[in-house]
């Protein structure tokens, strides 16, 4: 082509540079596609920097760089770009320039598109075959401000009398998805300092760190990388332990979080898990129809998915229960199920079914429930879930009961979720049974607890967007440091809020609040977790009614800098004499994160009735926890946000009594009886139309683990 000469015809032979493999082996749509050329591929608005941003990439990779308009358009066509957009006229330039861009071939360059490029849908497949692509994601306002310096009168889309920033804003729809990787640009940043962070992500995804076991380097050292969708389909790690990531976890810059305000819950859950997922496991194109599926109107009653109130003085409470089944598990298992989905059809059809196993001390059964049927196949999916039949409400159980479907089983067991949860985990590790599985119904197993990385990793979200709703309030400036109070007994929930604050988020501390199954404040105020002379309660607080707690486990492997002997030890001294004592100096590390307490049934119930007393909110048993905990540690110089981790009317018995209402009459008029109390929030309104189904699921077993293996091969059998 005659444009080559510009450029010098030999630079554009085949060359090795330190990307290359990266760039010829990339996975779109979460499964391995091959790109076909060696370049990088710069995209973004007009003035978001691409054409000076490739030549400072030029220089440090040494790779000559193209500009598509200057370079290639003004040629092919034999006239400047400007006059051809006025020649052809808004309407058509488009689709001009993106037929001619389909011939536009070429390897081992650095790639300047233009600002329309990725607007001509026709023309996207050939654009993703040149490279990898970089999204420069630049405020409207920068961009703005730099074409009025530019006086740049060539933009597609610029009528007369219509704001730039419509313009603008109206391209990005076509930028998401197109993108491998989305660079995400502070307003004060330089081109430098945008150059920098583009080669630092081209060599993370180059690296390919995957994910790894908690208590064995084995992922590791035999070469076999794990991918996302690998742990998400397999949830538990062969040597017992959890997966994590290889890499560093991702670290927002201040300005890059300033960049999240004003979005909503969808994009900001878009941008965050975009840091953690490679587009070698799951592209951005897929992430974000996965998160429009989970994120809206039709799933969140509220506007704002999770919004963060005002309490009292200096408290504020983040309502996690707008979901479906009305608890925090929601915001996971609306997305989870999507991976799962992908993650077994990767290569076409799945090889195998798979039979979702998972104990629940509550929330968690509704919302896999739920998830998995409206997210994944049938034909291929089953659900088994575990309760203690006398360990949660009847209106939670009632949520699972009156589940239907034949690929659905929901039963009680005589015991306590700690039962069910090692009743699962032994059944994971049982080669056996998971051999006659396979033999037998060509099915594997599969978990949906937070055990499950999938499943925590998308609660990361939440804690940011709550502390951007405090920005956007003026209750604090960027920066500015938050207290965040978690009731937890899995530590997932609290697990997922260290992440955010790694990721850079300003928590001054995590303030961990037990019920009276208060292990995990005993482990944080003395450092031994014992489980020798401990029994587990019943509470009015039943998703912390937890004394094994699964999570802890990536933590203690994350704060001992991935040294996985230490875990691997810790858990083997659990399994075999019921406890284990870390060291005094790995002790302080971890309380310097960390603050726990614990509140009694007495001390919880007294929350619930003074906080609607106080302020008109009512609250679930498990936030009057968290409530009566933050009270205690509350300093009052900073924000202490509260985790409302379920809707009241979850536990109407409990809430009633603790008012002092009667708690007579079947759930459903006892949850008419919190309406006409009137506080607030306003009533769920999926979960009082619950309660009107009939109740399908009635099996119940004894705490042996035979029995509830014949009712799982049972099930496994069943057409």
């Amino acid at each position: 082509m005659m444009w080559l000469s510009r450029i010098g015809l030999s630079r554009c032979l085949r060359a090795t540079h330190p990307f290359e493999r990266w760039y010829s082996q990339i996975r779109l749509f979460g499964c391995s596609v091959r790109k076909e050329k060696d370049n990088v591929v710069l995209m973004g608005s007009p003035g978001s920097g691409k054409t000076t941003v490739g030549r400072i990439l030029s220089k440090k990779l040494a790779m000559p760089v193209v500009d598509v308009d200057n370079d290639f358009l003004e040629t092919y066509w034999n006239m400047p770009v400007a006059q051809k957009l006025l020649e052809v006229g808004h309407g058509k330039f488009v689709e001009a320039e993106g037929k001619a861009f389909m011939n536009f071939n070429i390897s081992n360059h650095i790639v300047s598109l233009t600002g329309s490029n990725p607007m001509y849908r026709p023309a996207q497949d050939h654009l993703r075959s040149l490279g990898p692509v970089v999204y420069l994601d630049v405020d409207d306002k920068i961009v703005t401000d730099r074409l009025e310096i530019l006086k740049n009168l060539r933009i597609v889309g610029e009528y007369s009398g219509q704001p730039i920033g419509d313009t603008l804003k109206y391209r990005k729809q076509f930028y998401e998805g197109v993108h491998d990787i989305r660079i995400l640009v502070r307003n004060d940043e330089t081109v430098e300092e945008t150059a920098e962070k583009v080669l630092k992500e081209l060599k993370l995804h180059q690296a390919q760190d995957g994910y790894r076991s908690t208590r064995s380097a084995h992922e590791v050292s035999s070469g076999q990388r794990k991918s996302f969708l690998d742990v998400v389909r397999e949830g538990l790690a062969q040597d017992g332990g959890l997966y994590v990531p290889s890499g560093d976890i991702p670290v927002l810059h201040s300005g890059e979080l300033s960049r999240l305000i004003g979005l909503s819950y969808k994009d900001l859950a878009q941008r965050l898990l975009e840091r953690w997922l490679s587009p070698q496991d799951l592209h951005p194109r897929l992430l974000s129809q996965m998160v429009s599926s989970a994120y809206n109107k039709d799933i969140f009653d509220c506007a704002k998915v999770c919004p963060t109130i005002h309490l009292k003085d200096n408290i504020y409470v983040m309502e996690l229960f707008h979901g479906p089944t009305a608890s925090f598990k929601d915001f996971a298992l609306q997305l989870m199920p999507q991976f799962f989905q992908k993650a077994i059809c990767c290569d076409g059809l799945p090889k195998h079914k798979y039979l979702i196993l998972v104990a629940t001390s509550g929330d968690t059964g509704s919302a896999v429930l739920d998830g998995f049927i409206r997210h994944t196949d049938p034909e291929s999916t089953k659900l088994m879930v575990l309760y203690p039949e006398e360990g949660i409400s009847d209106i939670q159980k009632h949520q699972m009961a009156s589940v239907r479907g034949r690929n659905v089983q929901v039963m009680g067991v005589q015991s306590d979720f700690d039962f069910c949860q090692t009743t699962i985990k032994d059944i994971f590790n049982d080669n056996t049974i998971n051999n006659k599985l396979l033999t037998n119904f060509n099915t594997k197993l599969s978990a949906a607890n937070s055990i499950n990385w999938g499943r925590l990793l998308p609660q990361v979200v939440y804690h940011v967007s709550s502390y951007i709703d405090l920005v956007k309030q003026g209750v604090v400036a960027m920066d500015d440091k938050i207290d965040l109070c978690i009731p937890t007994g899995n530590f997932g929930n609290i697990l997922s809020a260290y992440y955010a604050k790694k990721m850079g988020l300003p928590i001054r501390r995590l303030i961990l609040a037990s019920n009276k199954n208060n292990i995990l404040t005993e482990f944080f105020q003395t450092g031994c977790y014992d489980l020798r002379s401990r029994n587990l309660k019943v509470t009015m607080s039943p998703a912390i009614d937890i004394l094994k707690s699964s999570n802890l486990e990536r933590f203690l492997f994350h704060k001992s800098g991935g040294w996985h002997q230490n875990v691997d030890a810790y858990y083997s001294a659990l399994g075999e004499k019921k406890f284990f004592q870390v060291s005094e100096q790995f002790f302080q590390e971890l309380q310097q994160d960390v603050v726990a307490d614990w509140c009694s049934e007495d001390d919880c119930s007294k929350t619930i009735r003074s906080t609607f007393e106080e302020t008109g909110m009512l609250l679930d048993p498990h936030t009057a926890v968290a409530k009566t905990v933050a009270g205690r540690h509350n300093q009052g110089d900073i924000p202490l946000v509260i985790a409302a981790t379920a809707h009241y009317a979850k536990f109407a018995p409990d809430v009633l009594k603790s008012l002092g209402a009667s708690t007579e009459g079947s759930p459903s008029e006892m949850l008419d009886t919190l309406e006409q109390i009137g506080g607030k929030p306003i009533m769920h309104r999926r979960l009082k139309e619950t309660l009107l189904r009939e109740r399908v699921h009635k099996t119940m077993c004894s705490p042996m683990k035979g029995e509830i293996l014949k009712e799982l091969i049972s099930f496994a059998d069943k057409q």
